[in-house]
């Protein structure tokens, strides 16, 4: 064969539809696209956005090009819509995904914006409510143990260009103020800088700073221990089959047990819409959601908690109502027990789960969006990607584009490390420890068929595997 070699090309003026190169797409894409054409979800989001949209006038973007660009932007990991948009332009698989044909141009960033700020964000809850009853008829949602988490999303705002609310003046400003007060006139940066190392009282609260360009925004440490502008990301997840079955975005300072009551709520109302009969019937949640008023409020409503109580060296209940101590002490009965055990390492297994896929591999940690109803929005929609990707791993085995490429990258690597190790012979060190990653590696290997051959006999069984 003879080296071929690269020239430059002079594109045809007309090229036959049949004559352009296409890819096989990806089996995901494919599958997710059969299953979203099933079960009507282009029809629903349609008639779900009509009266948002005039009567005349030029045809906009289709509502399910739109919500499968946000699904796409999950499952690649891509945080912004720009990435989202060049992404969905540059691959033939993608607009298969999209129905976009290779002469057709591809929605811009632009315009997801423009669709995102026209629709409210009731769309958007009834979008994710209408992919929980996918997994409801598939047999995916339990409903009966939820288990409460949340975490902290980045907001596109910087701590450096914070305001007083009463005065409007920024970090630099305040601190000059403090220098005249001290009797520096005209201060520099350098004694700017030392005052401000000096000085004892030096945190900054929400009551008195905000954000000029994302108000919403709420000062609060992060996962890595840095303090910035965040939200509040809040998750209600079934433990028994992980599917998220309620997603709240809400302010960074408002605490755990404020925030429970609603998440546990939307839960409920969430399974009722999706054509769940189960009630929920217990609560899971971790020792920052501890509080007698909402053990109170959640045993009235009849739901038994899980949630581990906090160190404390005495505890009086003169002061308190009779009913506060008395789901106190049934919370701490049913921590204790191999029931509150087993539940609470789901909690702390599954639902982190959730916040790994969402927030890391799914481009959701930091958010490019300003204000607390774009951020929801955006933020709901990712959890609604997220069960679709529970949907097609526990029915049709199929993993995520992302979680694929990477399972097969860490085999093809075992594999091949074993090969090299086991090369100088079996009697050495090396050869028995190539050996026994070579067994290693095909055991997974076996495991991962048999994996998906069992998953592929319950494609239609009412009842999954777990």
């Amino acid at each position: 064969m003879a080296l071929g070699r690269r020239k430059p090309k002079q594109d045809e003026l007309f090229i036959p539809a049949a004559k352009v190169a296409s890819g096989p797409g990806h089996p995901f894409y494919s599958k997710l696209n059969q299953v979203l054409g099933e079960a009507g979800f282009d029809e629903f989001v349609e008639q779900l956005c009509a009266r948002y949209y005039k009567a005349g006038g030029r045809p906009g973007i289709p509502p399910g090009v739109y919500f499968r660009m946000v699904l796409i932007g999950y499952f690649e990991g891509l945080d912004s819509q720009r990435g989202i948009a060049w992404r969905c332009a540059d691959s033939l698989g993608l607009r298969a995904f999209l129905g976009i044909g290779i002469t057709e141009d591809t929605p811009v960033h632009a315009s997801m914006t423009i669709i995102r700020q026209r629709l409210p964000e009731s769309v958007f809850d009834q979008v994710f409510v209408f992919v929980l009853s996918l997994l409801e008829q598939k047999g995916l949602v339990r409903g009966k143990s939820v288990a409460i988490d949340a975490t902290t999303l980045e907001a596109n705002a910087a701590m450096k260009s914070i305001v007083r609310k009463d005065t409007g003046e920024d970090w630099k400003e305040y601190l000059q103020g403090l220098a005249k007060a001290e009797g520096i006139q005209n201060p520099t940066e350098e004694e700017l800088r030392r005052l401000d190392r000096a000085r004892k009282d030096k945190k900054v609260s929400n009551e008195q700073w905000e954000s000029p360009t994302d108000p919403d925004s709420r000062i609060a440490k992060m996962k890595d221990g840095r303090t910035h502008l965040a939200y509040k990301a809040e998750h209600a997840v079934d433990v028994v089959s992980e599917a998220i079955v309620a997603t709240t975005v809400t302010f960074a300072d408002k605490s755990d047990a404020q925030s429970a009551p609603v998440t546990l709520s939307l839960a409920a109302a969430n399974l009722g819409l999706a054509g769940s009969e189960v009630e929920i019937q217990e609560a899971v949640m971790d020792k920052g959601y501890h509080d007698n008023h909402l053990l109170a409020a959640l045993a009235q409503r009849g739901v038994r908690t899980y949630i581990p109580e906090r160190r404390q060296k005495t505890r009086r209940w003169t002061d308190k109502p009779v009913e506060q101590e008395h789901a106190f002490r049934a919370n701490r009965r049913r921590v204790r027990g191999n029931k509150g055990r087993q539940l609470n390492r789901w909690r702390s297994e599954r639902c982190e789960r959730t916040f790994a896929h969402v927030c890391e591999t799914g481009g959701g940690r930091r958010a490019w969006l300003r204000g607390q109803t774009n951020v929801s929005k955006m933020h709901t929609l990712k959890c609604a990607a997220y069960n679709l990707g529970l949907l097609l791993r526990k029915v049709w085995g199929l993993c995520k584009p992302r979680n694929a490429e990477a399972a097969g990258a860490a085999l093809f690597l075992v594999c091949s490390t074993a090969l090299v190790l086991a090369m100088p012979g079996t009697d050495q060190a090396p050869g028995r420890i190539g050996i026994w990653l070579l067994g290693i590696s095909g055991s997974l290997l076996l495991l991962l068929v048999a994996n998906y051959v069992v998953r592929s006999m319950c494609t239609h069984r009412k009842t999954a595997i777990l």
